[in-house]
């Protein structure tokens, strides 16, 4: 059986090209992709894309999954103080990601504290805000947490994720 990685994507305005490259990085290691939401049954990006949701996020068992991915985008902001987001998040005791937004989901749910980490730029506050060490990388892994600051480093972020994943 493959391993499986979890997408969670904003129900609407998650980031297109940070959802989309690594879920290719993925798919072309074999890795099965299962795609998570809130509420929805097909998700809209900022740039137009629909993507179909296989479950929703407070279904989701987290230990099924070899990764837990958080994409990015505007649309992100709803999962900022979302219980179940955080939970996750918290949870979570293999490989966990965030992009763009998104690592200000595992900044809030306390596990970035101490941790290098990198986020968009105009999040770099809220980020050091809960205890993050802001390095301003592309992507920063730290243990077993790959963070990416945006859709520029992308791809460079699912392959990190992928080599993490075994």
């Amino acid at each position: 059986m493959s391993q499986k990685i979890l997408m969670v994507i904003a129900p609407k305005d998650y980031r297109d090209e940070e959802f989309e490259e690594p879920k290719k990085v993925f798919e072309s290691k074999g890795y099965q992709v299962t795609i998570s939401s809130k509420g929805v049954e097909e998700a809209t990006g900022m740039l137009g894309g629909h993507t179909k949701v296989d479950i929703d996020i407070s279904e989701v068992i987290i230990e099924d999954y070899a990764a837990i991915v958080f994409v990015g985008g505007l649309g992100t902001i709803e999962y900022f103080e979302d219980d179940v987001a955080l939970k996750i998040a918290r949870e979570s005791k293999r490989i966990l990601a965030a992009i763009c937004f998104g690592p200000i989901i595992l900044a809030n749910a306390g596990v970035l504290d101490g941790k290098k980490a990198t986020v968009s730029s105009s999040k770099k506050e809220a980020l050091e805000s809960k205890g993050a060490i802001y390095t301003g990388k592309g992507v920063e892994v730290d243990g077993r947490i790959v963070t990416g600051d945006g859709p520029g480093s992308a791809r460079e972020f699912g392959n990190k994720i992928a080599e993490l994943v075994r």
